[in-house]
């Protein structure tokens, strides 16, 4: 239920017979893969048809309502930094008796002990297009994910993990605000970074212009799908 655990399952050569309509990778695996919901409802009534031996929540994705209504048995992950994705990766390997997840965590484990390296405002991981080129070298960056209202992440999510390894410093809100409503003018020091998604800013890049503000549209999927797709990332771009 959980559609970056899906593709990494796949990648692991698990039997995956359920889906979520967000679970999108591996385009060519996933095609007869049947859906049976989002990562906030779905039919347990499907679920139940496809006899599945578990399955796959994660907190940070699913509603707790969804684990309590889990008709079958369940595994809940609870991703929200690097370190426990690691954590996680070395549990579901060890349940699934699964040498690929192993390998992720060893792979995860080599990402977290890599020196960070030094931000470059020009030189944006992930970067997509540019809203406006800076003319400075930004100390911090403000990640959003939505609009009407404006959305942001905080350190505090596995996104804030991603960013910090690759040496941007997120603004700081206040504590347990993982994704914290902001104005964008309350933050005119901070590199702004649109991700494609789940507010599909590539899709608004001409809006965006229209703002004023220096930053570039980034890659969600590079920085929010934990597993197999983020550490790829991390890994070309630390090498």
């Amino acid at each position: 239920m959980v559609p970056s655990w899906t593709e990494t399952l796949l990648r692991a050569g698990i039997n995956v017979v359920g889906r979520t309509r967000f679970c999108i990778h591996p385009e060519k695996m996933i095609t007869n893969i049947p859906i049976v919901g989002g990562t906030k409802e779905v039919s347990w009534d499907l679920v139940m048809d496809l006899k599945p031996d578990i399955v796959l929540l994660d907190q940070e994705e699913n509603p707790y309502e969804m684990a309590e209504e889990c008709p079958v048995k369940y595994v809940a992950t609870h991703v929200h930094s690097l370190e426990t994705l690691q954590q996680e990766l070395v549990k579901l390997g060890e349940f699934f008796e699964n040498a690929t997840l192993m390998e992720m965590a060893v792979d995860c484990l080599d990402i977290l002990e890599k020196p960070t390296p030094a931000f470059d405002s020009r030189k944006i991981p992930g970067f997509l297009d540019w809203v406006k080129i800076p003319h400075q070298n930004y100390s911090e960056v403000l990640y959003l994910i939505w609009k009407k209202p404006w959305m942001a992440v905080s350190k505090e999510t596995y996104i804030g993990s991603v960013l910090n390894k690759l040496g941007m410093k997120v603004v700081e809100f206040p504590e347990g605000e993982k994704y914290p409503v902001i104005e964008l003018e309350d933050h005119p020091n901070a590199l702004c970074l649109f991700s494609s998604e789940p507010f599909p800013f590539a899709k608004k890049i001409s809006d965006l212009k229209g703002l004023g503000v220096e930053g570039a549209i980034v890659n969600g999927e590079s920085f929010s799908w934990f597993g197999y797709r983020s550490i790829q990332f991390l890994k070309e771009t630390l090498k």
